[in-house]
């Protein structure tokens, strides 16, 4: 249990952000806009102190562990990122809009508007590139941030948070984001931060997030881990489900949008062999078949990679180089086995059926479901909605890539003439 004097300083920080995001709400768009591209050119004018600070998160790291690549940073990374920043300083400002106006019968007018949340606290785990994400989300919907990220990126986080305090400051803001300290002890304060903190939104593991479910007293929006499922049906294009197959499994492995199980319809296993030949010719991918599966690979794909499967071996997100492989009878099986193995994330079918397609989009229970095309579309990028705060698997307030939208809430605005009820 954290002591006393650690757990009041917390608090303080977080008294402080909530006045922060007080007078962020009397800022006009332009400000905010102003301060996400300064971050992007002191991004840019420090790369060496960042890759540095990421050097020494990443000395602590084994590179095996599927965590590496989340962690690591280059400068092909930090460009990214500060593209990103201006990506986002460019959006419309999604605070002030007006979603429903009328006039009520008793002649009082009615209107709702987006409004900021307040303050939106990120726990998250070894990705850096989520410090930048969330902070500049937050700012562009006028809310303060409460970023606890993990013990791996540590010095990432830091150097980060300089850039970021110092872009506030540059351009006259309130310095509306804070990083708590790396030790696991310092999460308690924040989850249970009622009247500072308005939201909490894990990022990581499964463990991460039903640990914060489970302790929280501030509201949460659940970002799950992804099991995500391709299911290759009777009359599947050949070509197109080698090329989706591929790119879900081995764009970045270690992304929660990343294939983990193929499911393949009975009549396709002959074409599995060539399915799947690229990632082990290419990418040695270790496969978990069933007992269909794993005969029709036998002397067709590398014996070294090709493994029997388990009940483990579904419901499995590897986060590495591997995909298990299930052999269905038909769209029925694949769905049930979609609904008992799956995590709400990513689901895609890749065939010509019609009706299976528009089964599969009604009956999988999923924040996104595609009909041939690749899961590692699931991103708040690729959907156009700039940065990505998260990717949500629940189904209260948000769903799917969580954009600018997420981050407000609403309120209520009436206008009357002396009405009395």
């Amino acid at each position: 249990m954290m002591v006393t004097d650690e757990t009041t300083a917390i608090r303080t920080e977080l008294g402080n952000l909530r006045t922060a995001a007080a007078r962020l709400n009397r800022l006009p768009a332009d400000r905010l806009n102003g301060c996400l591209h300064r971050l992007a050119e002191l991004t840019e004018a420090h790369m060496e102190d960042l890759l540095t600070a990421n050097a020494r998160d990443l000395d602590r790291m084994d590179p095996a562990n599927p965590k590496y690549d989340r962690l690591l940073l280059n400068e092909e990374r930090l460009r990214a990122i500060a593209a990103d920043l201006r990506r986002v300083a460019a959006l419309p400002s999604p605070v002030g809009r007006v979603l429903e106006n009328r006039e009520l019968a008793n002649g009082l007018q009615l209107s709702r508007v987006s409004v900021p949340i307040g303050v939106v606290g990120i726990v998250f785990e070894s990705r850096p590139n989520v410090t930048f994400d969330v902070f500049a989300l937050n700012l562009k919907a006028g809310n303060a941030t409460v970023l606890k990220g993990s013990r791996d990126a540590a010095d990432s986080n830091r150097a980060i948070k300089e850039l970021i305090d110092r872009a506030l400051a540059d351009t006259g803001l309130p310095l509306a984001c804070y990083l708590a300290p790396a030790e696991r002890e310092a999460l308690q304060p924040i989850l249970t931060a009622d009247g500072l903190v308005d939201v909490i939104i894990p990022r990581g593991s499964q463990g991460l997030i039903d640990h914060v479910r489970a302790n929280a007293t501030v509201p949460v929006i659940e970002t799950g881990a992804g099991i995500c499922h391709a299911y290759v049906d009777a009359n599947a294009n050949p070509d197109w489900a080698r090329a989706i197959i591929t790119n879900a499994k081995a764009r970045r492995v270690s992304v929660c949008n990343a294939l983990d199980c193929l499911l393949i319809h009975r009549q396709q296993l002959d074409r599995l062999p060539e399915l799947l030949e690229t990632l082990g010719s290419e990418h040695q991918c270790e496969v978990y078949a069933d007992t269909e599966a794993h005969a029709a690979l036998t002397g067709h794909y590398p014996a070294e990679l090709l493994k029997h499967a388990n009940e483990d071996s579904f419901g499995t997100e590897f986060l590495r180089m591997a995909l298990s492989v299930k052999t269905v009878a038909d769209i029925d099986a694949a769905i049930d086995h979609v609904e008992r193995h799956g995590s709400r994330h990513s689901e895609t079918i890749i065939g010509d059926d019609e009706v299976n397609q528009e089964r599969y989009l009604r009956e999988v229970d999923a924040a996104v479901v595609y009909v041939n095309s690749s899961t590692a579309f699931t991103d708040g990028g690729q959907f156009e909605l700039g940065a990505e705060i998260g990717i949500s698997t629940q189904k209260l307030h948000a769903r799917g890539p969580m954009g600018l939208e997420a981050l407000t809430s609403y309120k209520w605005l009436v206008r009357g003439s002396g009405q009395v009820r």
